[in-house]
């Protein structure tokens, strides 16, 4: 468990049809200048993500995340689907479909920031389970290094995804 695993609310979920759509609202106590460097930049991913093995800044540019939980087959390509600097960036990739991360500035006197996650994909309501359950650990990996701690991934268990993927199934 990690030290800010409290921290992050329950995602929220949709189905319609096959079209599963995730959300997540987080409130980070980072700059948004803080918390886009941790979402873009290729030395930043691995401590909350993946390896980003391609990642071309720029709207259409290539993307290539490789997760590093030993997950078989880990390697996944695909495109940026959206980018303005310090306000959206949008991956669209083969197994994750759409991920948008939003960012809001928080009052001019606190360096906050609030960041809006969309997951849109194809798939069955256990992968929502899976995902809702996956985004939520990567999220409270992505508050560690923010504050200093990325990610040692050669600790990383199913322990936690899997205490959080049947919170989810509780509803």
């Amino acid at each position: 468990m990690t030290e800010n695993s409290g921290a992050i609310g329950h995602g929220t979920g949709t189905t319609d049809g096959t079209t599963q759509t995730l959300h997540f609202v987080l409130r980070l106590p980072h700059s948004v200048e803080r918390v886009w460097t941790a979402l873009v930049r290729p030395d930043e991913l691995p401590g909350w993500l993946a390896a980003a093995d391609v990642l071309e800044p720029r709207l259409g540019g290539a993307v290539t995340l490789r997760w590093l939980n030993n997950e078989e087959d880990g390697v996944h390509s695909g495109h940026v689907t959206a980018w303005d600097v310090e306000r959206i960036v949008e991956y669209t990739i083969d197994l994750h479909g759409r991920c948008r991360f939003h960012l809001e500035h928080g009052t001019p006197d606190a360096p906050t920031t609030t960041l809006r996650f969309t997951n849109e994909f194809e798939g069955d309501d256990s992968l929502r389970l899976d995902c809702l359950a996956g985004w939520h650990n990567h999220f409270e990996f992505l508050l560690d290094a923010l504050d200093g701690r990325p990610k040692d991934w050669s600790t990383w268990s199913l322990d936690r995804w899997r205490e959080l993927r049947e919170s989810y199934a509780k509803g």
